[in-house]
């Protein structure tokens, strides 16, 4: 059977894989096109398992929110290099892995790639990175993702290295307000979202800094006490958000901005690449 560039590019575009090879499967499999795809994906394997073995130290974050279903994703995909993490074909497949994760509910990286894609059900979402792994001959890693709930807002730094979404309660919300704290939320890096939030050991350590400088002056007790308890104050106003002046206008706190709104924050995440593993 005469194998057309129509149908090397069919198969290109299912698949990703580089049109030579997508020409050789075909011509394999006498040009049918599911047992070409079933040929690509064997051959995948074994690149793939020879890839792993590299290190991922680069990356980007993806994003996703469904603002019908309210509930959206970020996820951390890793590659081995700057270009790669900056290419169409990467950035695509982060994004449709927060989508996945949005849509689809998997608790871990390895439960979300067992998965069918959203996008292709006849593979899965492993399948899926296997095919772009064998394109770009790089490794990749889905490391983490999380998933929320609720009215939501997001933003993803330009390189792709930072990404933020938060979770708001009350009126309807403008997407470029959230879109605003988020961005405050990259460039801040808050400890927790509320006080509530603060992990009881951080607030501990800070109160024991805050009173060792306080004793440090030698002044009274109750003096020390004081001195104390504002330092405890000031710290909660540099690392907790919604007492944190808004970035684009320090007259207000975080708090306030979205008070004023008609809403009040419940979380956020913040995903830094190559912060964890």
């Amino acid at each position: 059977m005469e194998i057309t560039a129509e149908m090397v590019k069919k198969l290109r575009d299912l698949t990703g894989v580089q049109m030579m090879k997508c020409k050789a499967a075909l011509q394999k499999a006498s040009g049918d096109m599911e047992k070409a795809i079933e040929i690509l994906r064997k051959e995948n394997v074994g690149a793939v398992a020879k890839l792993a073995e590299r290190e991922a130290g680069e990356g980007r974050i993806g994003a996703y929110i469904d603002v019908d279903k309210q509930v959206g994703a970020l996820v951390e995909l890793r590659c081995e290099t700057a270009p790669v993490a900056k290419s169409d074909l990467f950035v695509q497949l982060a994004n449709d892995l927060a989508k996945q994760a949005a849509l689809q509910e998997a608790a871990t990286p390895e439960a979300l790639l067992a998965q069918p894609f959203v996008a292709d059900p006849k593979r899965t979402v492993g399948e899926r990175v296997a095919e772009v792994v064998s394109l770009m001959h790089e490794n990749m890693k889905l490391v983490r993702l999380v998933r929320l709930k609720g009215q939501l807002g997001s933003y993803v730094h330009h390189d792709g290295s930072l990404g933020v979404m938060v979770q708001v309660e009350g009126a309807k919300a403008d997407p470029q307000l959230l879109r605003d704290v988020c961005m405050h939320i990259a460039a801040k890096n808050p400890v927790a979202a509320l006080r509530e939030h603060v992990p009881p050991a951080v607030l501990d350590k800070e109160k024991e800094i805050a009173r060792a400088q306080a004793e440090a002056t030698g002044k009274p007790a109750n003096i020390v006490e004081k001195i104390a308890e504002s330092k405890t104050k000031t710290w909660h106003a540099e690392n907790v958000l919604v007492e944190q002046p808004f970035v684009k206008d320090d007259s207000k706190t975080v708090g306030d901005l979205l008070k004023s709104a008609g809403l009040k924050l419940v979380q956020f995440v913040r995903l830094r690449v190559g912060e964890v593993g």
